[in-house]
């Protein structure tokens, strides 16, 4: 007989199927890496078990094909935009989970005031933008506003980076030493030729022979 679950929230009436299904159950979530709350953290949880976490925290908008930093973007970001459907916040949010930097102005933020309860989002990208991406960002930006606000959305691609300037100065001095010359005054001299030799003389004594 197989045992009982670790810890179990059915009631003492609970049938043997419903028994049977919460030991099953136990034993497979015994098998999960990494357990609770880790599995449940969107930054570290394994990325084949992002589309069931996305599905749980109702995400409408998902793309399989989508890098895994989307993906795990797009579940972190799934309830602060829930929660805050409608506002400022929601929106930007909304733009985030792309990887893209928004920018969101409200009618009366502009000049001149445009139209009653409409926003103009902007988004930046730094990466290869698309018509699917764009489709996307429409359907999150749906998803996240009030049923009154109209949107305007402009999407600008930017690009950043770093560049040097640098100059170089190599200066030199170029002295030149003459003999000292005086006027009036002549040097001269007689040249000598000497020859030497060096004469050695070599004694062999041999022993005397009988």
């Amino acid at each position: 007989m197989m045992d009982e679950p670790k810890a179990s929230l059915l009631p003492v009436n609970s049938s043997p199927l419903e028994r049977a299904l919460d030991l099953g159950l136990d034993h497979l979530l015994e098998r999960v890496a990494p357990a609770f709350p880790a599995l449940m953290d969107p930054a570290r949880t394994p990325a084949a078990f992002l589309p069931y976490l996305a599905a749980d925290r109702a995400v409408n908008e998902w793309s399989t094909t989508a890098p895994e930093v989307e993906k795990r973007l797009t579940v972190k970001l799934a309830w602060p935009t829930a929660r805050q459907a409608g506002t400022r916040k929601a929106l930007e949010n909304a733009a985030r989970g792309l990887q893209l930097s928004p920018e969101v102005r409200a009618w009366y933020e502009q000049k001149p005031p445009g139209v009653p309860y409409s926003f103009t989002v902007r988004a930046w990208t730094e990466l290869p933008y698309s018509e699917t991406i764009d489709a996307r960002l429409d359907r999150r930006l749906v998803d996240a506003k009030s049923e009154r606000d109209v949107l305007s959305i402009v999407v600008g691609l930017s690009a950043s980076g770093c560049h040097s300037i640098g100059a170089a100065m190599l200066c030199g001095e170029l002295t030149t030493i003459h003999p000292n010359v005086l006027s009036g005054v002549e040097a001269s001299g007689r040249t000598f030729m000497t020859a030497g030799l060096y004469t050695v003389e070599t004694t062999i004594l041999y022993p005397q022979e009988r």
